[in-house]
């Protein structure tokens, strides 16, 4: 939990107890069940809310109407989001795209065009400070590449309305670009975040 290194406490919260009950241990770390339009916390308590690839799914009213109740004077809201990633090598790239736009893009819910818009169209009812340019990178051989795209919700709801895993289709895609599985690869997600504060 990176933001314990800078916040003596940190409140962690999660609809889902499975993924709360999965969450690493923290001396500084408080994780709690809840909804994000509904956080529990007290009023003007928070100096930072971050949202990490969740907003898209929110009641964003409500999730707003929240945020200026817990955030303290001069505090502030981050929601960020990464799009769908590169792979470095020509050839894998294109194997890659051509898999996504083929067989499971039409699998990701509605909501997902905010995503892919990297949260630039979002309502966002705060007074914006402008982000720099961010992206991530992961250095990753092949089978962690395959496990990272069995971890979408398009590929789950690939599975459950078409019966069969789309994953093997994507190595057998990607197998020959790739080159050897275990060749590592710089995998890269452009970031799109919005940083904002209420006037109040």
């Amino acid at each position: 939990m990176p933001l314990a290194e800078y916040y003596a406490r940190v409140l962690a919260t999660d609809v889902s107890a499975k993924q709360i009950a999965n969450a690493t241990p923290h001396p500084r770390v408080e994780y709690r069940t809840a909804p994000a339009e509904v956080s529990g916390l007290p009023d003007h308590s928070a100096d930072l809310v971050t949202v990490a690839q969740a907003a898209h799914w929110f009641d964003l009213p409500a999730f707003y109407q929240e945020v200026k109740r817990v955030l303290a004077p001069g505090g502030a809201l981050v929601l960020w989001t990464y799009a769908t990633s590169t792979v470095d090598g020509d050839a894998v790239q294109a194997g890659f795209h051509h898999w996504h736009a083929t067989q499971v893009h039409e699998y990701w819910p509605p909501e997902r065009h905010w995503v892919d818009e990297l949260y630039q169209t979002l309502p966002f009812p705060f007074h914006e400070v402008a982000a720099p340019p961010l992206e991530l990178t992961a250095d990753w051989d092949l089978r962690e590449f395959l496990g990272y795209l069995d971890t979408w919700s398009a590929v789950s709801q690939y599975k459950k309305q078409r019966g069969r895993d789309p994953v093997p289709d994507a190595a057998a895609a990607l197998g020959g670009a790739w080159g050897d599985p275990a060749t590592r690869r710089t995998v890269r997600w452009p970031l799109g975040v919005r940083i904002g504060y209420d006037r109040g």
